[in-house]
């Protein structure tokens, strides 16, 4: 073999080593950068998860507890009502009549509490407010991390060489999930 082949074959050996470092490092920096936009997509799953939690559950529990509260009260009215007919009650008749209306209210009281014992409109309220507040620290929580995963990608675009792969992949600059403004303060649920 002589030296010409010798130099030729060595030069041939360390531009395969250089071009297979070069594809190595390119792969990484592609494969990192896809990465990252399929971890933000995911976060970006996991807020829309939580978001339709919020808006399956919400309505649900507020049905609900408009439903137990508007039985309760309705109970409570017509004890209140039957107490007030019997003390206006000009008769016996007329206080039988009231005491039997009481009474039958009082039953149904007494059936629906041996039937939910737990149902109780200030229950179900706290109940209600419990899970509100616990949807919105999930959103929170999955905001914050969706907006980590932004930042990585984002800050990761901006290098120089971090561009370069971005722009090979395909991948764009991620939005924040950011609060539009008069939306920072916390929805009151009224009834």
């Amino acid at each position: 073999m002589g030296k010409g082949l010798k130099i030729a074959l060595i030069a041939a050996a360390v531009l395969a080593v250089i071009g297979l470092g070069l594809f190595g490092w390119v792969r990484t920096g592609y494969d990192n950068v896809v990465s990252m936009d399929e971890n933000v997509k995911g976060k970006w799953a996991q807020v829309e998860n939580q978001l339709k939690r919020r808006y399956d559950l919400i309505p649900n529990l507020v049905e609900t507890v408009k439903g137990y509260a508007k039985h309760e009260k309705e109970i409570f009215e017509n004890i209140a009502e039957a107490r007030t007919k019997y003390f206006q009650a000009k008769d016996v008749k007329g206080k039988i009549q009231a005491s039997n209306q009481l009474e039958g209210v009082l039953s149904r009281l007494l059936v629906l509490r041996e039937t939910y014992p737990q149902l109780k409109a200030n229950e179900n309220f706290n109940k209600l407010q419990d899970s509100l507040e616990g949807t919105e620290n999930r959103i929170a929580v999955e905001r914050q991390r969706y907006n980590e995963a932004v930042q990585s990608l984002n800050t990761y675009r901006r290098t120089f060489f971090g561009r370069f792969f971005a722009s090979i992949a395909g991948v764009s600059a991620a939005e924040y999930y950011e609060i539009p403004q008069g939306e920072e303060k916390t929805p009151q649920v009224k009834f």
